[in-house]
């Protein structure tokens, strides 16, 4: 059986940054937070990056979270 150890977490924010002319397209950007706690909750996350978000000059279109784990035979 394997076993997973979360040993990162990171923060995204995904900004509107305007449209592109050629296509009609939504263009984005992310701003990202790096050694989030790997135990802190959603919630805790989603509050966090609300706080953030409304120092941007973009608008907040989506909030992401990165985890990485390492896999080991257990």
């Amino acid at each position: 059986m394997a076993i997973q150890d979360m040993t990162s977490s990171q923060l995204q924010l995904v900004l509107n940054n305007g449209t592109d002319t050629s296509t009609g397209q939504p263009i984005y950007v992310t701003k990202s937070f790096n050694n989030v706690k790997p135990e802190v909750t959603a919630d805790q996350l989603y509050a966090i990056a609300t706080a953030f978000a409304g120092l941007q000059e973009r608008n907040l279109y989506n909030i992401e979270r990165k985890d990485s784990s390492d896999i080991r035979q257990g």
